[in-house]
């Protein structure tokens, strides 16, 4: 197996659709939603109209965390593929979201098979477009 030096590489993301529905809980307190998201990706990762789901835990009306899956159809730095990454962040009550990517190991198809990565993005409620970080492999 070759490896190819590891990149970290950055780009923007902008949500095309939030739909947000509740689960579990009351309004003003602990509760649980449910968000299906749709983004399109530019920089390093290009692609468009993937498809996110996240959970997400309001412990009162403006902060929580969340915990989601993404599946990514495109390409990163030129390389054509898919893979899913997972998220993992927190919300707070100034606006600031904060968020972990990982992907997820053995989801590269394509010329991303092997593909193994991590990344952060910081974002501000209600600000479409954010910057993200991307550092990774494809062995």
């Amino acid at each position: 197996m070759t490896t190819h030096p590891t990149p970290r590489t950055t780009g923007t993301f902008t949500f095309s659709r939030w739909d947000e529905k509740p689960v579990a809980g009351a309004d003003g307190g602990a509760r649980i939603a449910h968000a299906a998201v749709t983004n399109d990706f530019t920089g390093a990762v290009e692609a468009t109209g993937t498809s996110c789901e996240y959970t997400l835990v309001y412990v009162d009306e403006t902060t929580g965390v969340f915990t989601g899956y993404e599946f990514v159809e495109g390409s990163v730095d030129g390389r054509t593929g898919s893979f899913v990454l997972e998220q993992r962040g927190s919300f707070g009550a100034d606006g600031t979201i904060t968020c972990a990517l990982t992907v997820q190991p053995g989801s590269g198809s394509g010329q991303l098979t092997g593909l193994a990565g991590t990344g952060t993005f910081t974002a501000r409620h209600g600000e479409p477009t954010v910057t993200y970080t991307f550092t990774y492999t494809i062995s």
